[in-house]
């Protein structure tokens, strides 16, 4: 039976795990902010705006990491598009929540 072996040099960077944490934190921060002020009816207070500007200072940075990690070929590529795919996506549901506020 033959061994397979791989030899790189390449490992995750912590940037894109990083990148990946604050997508995550952030996603879940938003549902958690919309799942309750649903509950309440919309009655909501000015904590969870907070929350909401956390997530954009956190989807912003992590977006950057993911984006600085990407271009550079000596890491694997996982964490960082995981990154860049989970901060897009809440800052598009971001700005949805704030365009349907805005004009609705």
């Amino acid at each position: 039976m033959k061994k397979k072996y791989i030899y790189t040099n390449k490992r995750h960077s912590n940037r894109a795990v990083m990148s990946t944490i604050l997508g995550i934190l952030s996603n879940a921060s938003l549902t958690a902010v919309i799942y309750l002020s649903y509950q309440s009816g919309g009655d909501i207070p000015a904590g969870y705006g907070m929350t909401g500007f956390l997530a954009v200072i956190f989807s912003l940075i992590g977006l950057v990491l993911g984006v600085v990690t990407a271009r550079d070929r000596e890491y694997y590529r996982l964490f960082p598009w995981l990154g860049i795919l989970l901060n897009l996506i809440s800052l598009s549901v971001l700005v949805l929540i704030i365009y349907l506020a805005t004009y609705m």
